[in-house]
């Protein structure tokens, strides 16, 4: 039975998908796109300070190899052993600097989430002429806390171990698939220092145009140019695995994860658009060979980059930093929920938010407000409300920040979407799903094949030149089932609450002040005045119900 099903599954892609709450391995049948087997593993998330948000680098190299280790042996039980090349998709942004002849960490990963810089960009915003936003017309990108080259830019001046590195010429930067790639291809040991256009363009030094470093942006962010790692395409091979059960196997596919699901959605052609929703939540249009800048909030960035000869392919992106990171929170933080798949459960109890509505701007507001003030609210609160109308207010937030974008998108492309191509693990709930066609008041599709971050890395690995297992030619790609969720309510009582969302995101503004400094402790405490009247209130109060006898 294993030998017959060994023979029918043929040739085999492998792909990692490193998130920001999970890692997996899974593989893929480039005959059917099917996946065969995977292994899935959570990670850590470190916040030391208020606004401050890491992970250990080890960890995500480990738990890497772990999920590959895993998927391996439960293939061996089928007798299945017949991966032909890696692909990888990462979490984007996020920041590592090493040591290339020690192969460790010289700290944590700066989480794209992270706020500490803020005061940073404030800085920098002042030194940028009006009339010439050359960071914008080179990036595609705002100056924000949210991109690569602020956060080196502060493990440059305050990590006294990365300095020494780059003094010695020991330091290498990378995002998340660069230290992935060079740790499996050797690390210290010969590892290839690269990233792909998709990644690259991510960092705020990377000009989209030229597809290279940039050294006026560069200089700009005090980087030097010698710790950046070679920018490749988004499908050629790397480097080959050097140990575990797939040493030798070629490295040949890497794209940021919501490029990577943009290719898995097989958005190929101008306008094609599909929405992620997993820690955060990311709209991108495809927009062919042309940059397209959004004049309402949104990101102009590299899409793909299928071979070295072949072109590259641009996107418009909508960015809401929290979606399913706020049902992680109600989890962990709030414990309203001890699974994460739970919150659809109360949601459906009461099947309305009543009148609360959640902003989750825990990050401050991304597009298209790309607001660093904002911080979390939950509003409309009465003696009536509970924890399921919070979870139904925490998928309705979700819904709504998609309505933003996607409005947004309509605008700068001058065409509205007929229908919403989603994907992402938030997919699998079906009242968020039918919540989203309700908001949006169009329908929503979704693959069948639900891993699609992970299948549009396998693409890319299995189709690079010298690996030519998965072809990407139209007439070759597999037909995608899709699942359809029609909008159910009429037209005005979605515009009614969508409204009501709007008032909300605006009370959620200028929470904090950008003057805060950068290593500051950030509690209420360090004002001692202001600190000293809360905890005398609190004694009063309490004496004062203890003197009144109130139970």
């Amino acid at each position: 039975m294993a030998a017959t099903k060994k023979a029918v599954l043929g040739q085999l892609v492998g792909a990692v998908d490193q998130g920001t709450s999970s890692t997996r391995f899974l593989v893929f049948n480039p005959k059917t796109a099917e996946l065969v087997s995977h292994h899935q593993v959570e990670i850590k998330q470190e916040f030391p300070k208020e606004g401050w948000v890491e992970q250990d680098p080890k960890e995500i190299l480990q738990s890497v190899c772990e999920c590959i280790e895993k998927t391996c042996e439960k293939l061996g039980q089928l007798n299945i052993c017949n991966i032909k090349a890696i692909g990888i998709s990462n979490q984007r942004e996020t920041t590592v600097v090493w040591d290339k002849l020690t192969g460790e960490p010289l700290y944590n990963a700066v989480v794209w989430l992270d706020l500490r810089t803020q005061s940073t960009v404030e800085s920098l915003r002042k030194s940028i002429p009006v009339d010439n936003n050359f960071v914008k017309t080179k990036t595609g990108l705002p100056l924000s806390t949210y991109f690569s080259a602020v956060k080196l830019r502060w493990l440059l001046a305050n990590v006294r171990k990365v300095q020494k590195a780059v003094e010695e010429d020991r330091a290498l930067f990378g995002t998340i698939d660069s230290w992935l790639i060079w740790s499996l291809t050797g690390g210290a040991s010969g590892g290839v220092h690269c990233t792909d256009v998709t990644n690259a363009s991510r960092t705020m030094l990377f000009n989209i145009h030229s597809l290279e470093w940039d050294k006026e942006l560069c200089e700009f962010f005090q980087v030097p140019m010698k710790i950046l790692p070679n920018v490749r395409s988004s499908s050629e091979i790397y480097g080959l695995m050097k140990a575990g059960a797939l040493e030798g196997v070629p490295i040949s596919g890497c794209l940021g994860d919501q490029s990577a699901a943009l290719v898995g959605q097989q958005c190929f052609q101008d306008g094609q658009a599909k929405n992620t929703y997993g820690s955060g939540c990311f709209l991108l249009c495809n927009t062919g060979h042309k940059c397209v800048f959004s004049e309402h909030g949104l990101l102009t960035t590299v899409a793909y980059k299928l071979g070295r000869d072949k072109p590259v392919h641009y996107a418009l992106e909508g960015s809401v930093a929290i979606a399913g990171a706020a049902v992680r929170w109600l989890r962990d933080n709030l414990g309203i929920i001890k699974t994460s798949e739970e919150i659809e459960k109360l949601a459906k109890e009461v099947g309305s938010s009543y009148g609360c509505y959640f902003v989750p701007a825990f990050s401050g507001l991304y597009a298209p407000y790309w607001e660093p003030s904002a911080r979390g609210i939950i509003c409309g609160l009465t003696q009536f409300t509970n924890k399921c109308h919070i979870a139904f207010a925490s998928l309705e937030a979700v819904c709504f920040q998609t309505r933003e974008i996607l409005d947004a998108m309509n605008r700068d492309c001058g065409i509205a979407l007929s229908h919403l191509q989603v994907d992402g693990g938030m997919t699998n709930n079906k009242i968020l799903m039918q919540l989203q066609a309700d908001i949006l008041y169009i329908p929503v599709v979704k693959p069948l094949i639900h891993e699609t971050t992970a299948l549009g890395a396998a693409m890319a690995a299995g189709a690079a030149e010298g690996v030519g297992v998965w072809s990407l030619e139209p007439e070759d790609l597999s037909a995608v089932t899709m699942e359809r969720f029609e909008p159910q309510i009429n037209a005005k009582e979605s515009e009614i609450r969508y409204s009501t969302w709007k008032k909300a995101v605006m009370k959620s503004m200028g929470w904090v002040s950008t003057q805060s400094s950068e290593n500051g402790d950030p509690s209420i405490f360090s004002s001692l005045p202001l600190g000293f009247f809360i905890v005398s209130s609190m004694v009063m109060l309490i004496g004062a119900r203890y003197l009144s006898g109130v139970p």
